[in-house]
């Protein structure tokens, strides 16, 4: 996109300043049509932030952690970095990281700049135009889904350069542990959360420590896995062209990752305790898309895991979320990011904490 003297592309965006990125990118990629550079935000920006950068050189993505006081661990750059790096040439598509920061200039936090892969992100409850016109387009769509999310956890940690990337021993204790503290520190700062909610999801916190699966295997986990966290080809629906967003990724178990995919997953004959819960919309209630039972089916057929515990790992993915909701109400509410995040999720803890104690205790119909 050719470079203009717009006042725009002069001024600061949140969280960067694009004068200061084109400095650092002409430096890093050793082209200085970089130096003149427009930025523009991309998607909610409710965890790391994410810009697209325009210049006569071409166009590429940086990332960097939200602004403000946050968890290190939940947007650790250096992480999210590596990862993507080491699954390069795998069956895992992901973009290329260009070049990265370990802090200061550009954005004077940690960041990364990778390829930027033109495609189709399905955000919102309509598809978007043009895109999976075809039942069968959305079906192989989400057979896509979960074909990527097996083939990342077939991948070798130790074949990638990962085998010190986490500690999968224990790793669902100290999930449940890890996202208790989570709440407690969004609850430190007064978020408007009902007693009777709070009270629900300190119990369902409580049933999930006390009756943790065993893992049956030790994998890398994206953490945040769902179809809008993937990048589709706009002319293919039964192709991923990256996915993205890997700022929660670990060594850990697998089913963590199916467990939270099927609580973001919308269908058509939903349970009202299902329905209730959906906070993040998506898509996948539209003809052609598989039910959460088949996708379920798809992952074991081609990873050969059991789904019996399945139910927990849904449950925990239905606390986990309602905590993260919460915590980006927590950082609204102290301050640290635009009142405009907290666009829709008012109220969508107590919903997710009921579908919680319903899959504990009706299973996952």
């Amino acid at each position: 996109m050719p470079a203009t003297t717009d006042p725009a592309r002069e001024g600061a965006v949140p969280g960067a300043d694009p004068r200061a990125v084109g400095a650092w990118l002409a430096a890093e990629l050793d082209d200085p049509r970089w130096v003149r550079c427009r930025l523009t935000p991309i998607g909610a920006g409710r965890s790391n932030l994410t810009y697209r950068v325009d210049s006569d050189a071409g166009a590429v993505v940086l990332r960097r952690p939200p602004v403000g006081q946050v968890a290190a661990t939940a947007h650790d750059m250096g992480r999210e970095r590596r990862v993507i790096s080491a699954l390069a040439g795998t069956a895992v598509p992901v973009p290329a990281v260009l070049a990265s920061s370990d802090g200061g200039a550009p954005v004077d936090a940690p960041c990364f700049v990778m390829q930027l892969v033109e495609g189709v992100v399905p955000v919102d409850l309509e598809l978007p135009g043009g895109w999976a016109p075809q039942e069968r387009d959305r079906e192989r769509a989400g057979e896509a889904l979960v074909d990527v999310l097996a083939a990342l956890h077939a991948v070798d940690p130790a074949a990638v350069g990962l085998a010190d990337f986490g500690r999968p021993d224990g790793f669902m204790e100290r999930q449940v542990r890890r996202w208790v503290t989570q709440w407690e520190q969004a609850q430190s700062v007064g978020i408007d959360i009902a007693p009777d909610t709070v009270a629900e999801l300190t119990r369902l916190a409580g049933a999930l420590a006390v009756d943790v699966p065993a893992a049956q295997r030790a994998t890398i986990v994206h953490g945040d896995y769902r179809i809008d966290n993937c990048l589709f080809d706009a002319t293919d629906a039964g192709r991923i062209l990256a996915v993205l967003d890997w700022e929660l990724s670990t060594l850990g178990d697998p089913m963590a990752d199916l467990g939270l995919l099927l609580v973001y997953w919308r269908q058509s004959d939903e349970h009202p305790v299902w329905k209730a819960a959906h906070a993040v919309p998506g898509p996948t209630a539209q003809p052609g898309f598989p039910t959460r039972a088949r996708v379920a089916e798809l992952y074991a057929h081609r990873t050969g895991l059991d789904l019996g515990p399945l139910h927990w790992y849904v449950a925990f993915g239905a606390f986990k979320l309602a905590v993260v909701l919460a915590g980006i109400l927590a950082r609204v509410k102290a301050g640290m990011v635009p009142a405009t995040m907290a666009a829709g999720l008012e109220g969508s803890a107590q919903p997710l904490v009921a579908l919680g104690h319903h899959v504990l205790s009706e299973g996952l119909e």
